[in-house]
């Protein structure tokens, strides 16, 4: 069962993709008390998942600058095969406290309690 007070962006809206962005999603984690959001891979703009435009470091960074743990949710498979850097970004950052690549919610759910 998704825990209650980590808000989980829907699939469908906007993509996310500017600095911006990221902190109107901030905004409403801050407004709800939370201090993680999930963000559906739907959600983030194709960008993001190309290292060299910068768009995943701004992102994140506000992310780090707010202290809200980000979640990024869903199959990122075909987007670490293309690219050596994005595989050891996904790995180092699942390593730490601050930003999850994640692949569903069972996923999550046992990050979250240890398991």
């Amino acid at each position: 069962m998704p825990d209650p007070t980590i808000p989980r962006l829907p699939a469908d809206g906007a993509p996310i993709r500017t600095e911006q962005d990221a902190m109107d999603v901030i905004g409403d984690a801050f407004g709800h008390g939370a201090s993680w959001v999930v963000v559906p891979t739907a959600r983030l703009h194709p960008d993001f998942f190309v290292l060299r435009t910068r768009v995943a470091g701004g992102i994140v960074q506000k992310f780090v600058n707010y202290r809200t743990g980000l979640v990024v949710l869903g199959d990122i498979a075909d987007h670490v095969a293309a690219s050596d850097a994005l595989r050891d970004f996904v790995r180092e950052s699942n390593r730490g406290t601050q930003l999850w690549f994640l692949a569903d919610e069972a996923e999550l759910e046992a990050r979250l309690t240890g398991r």
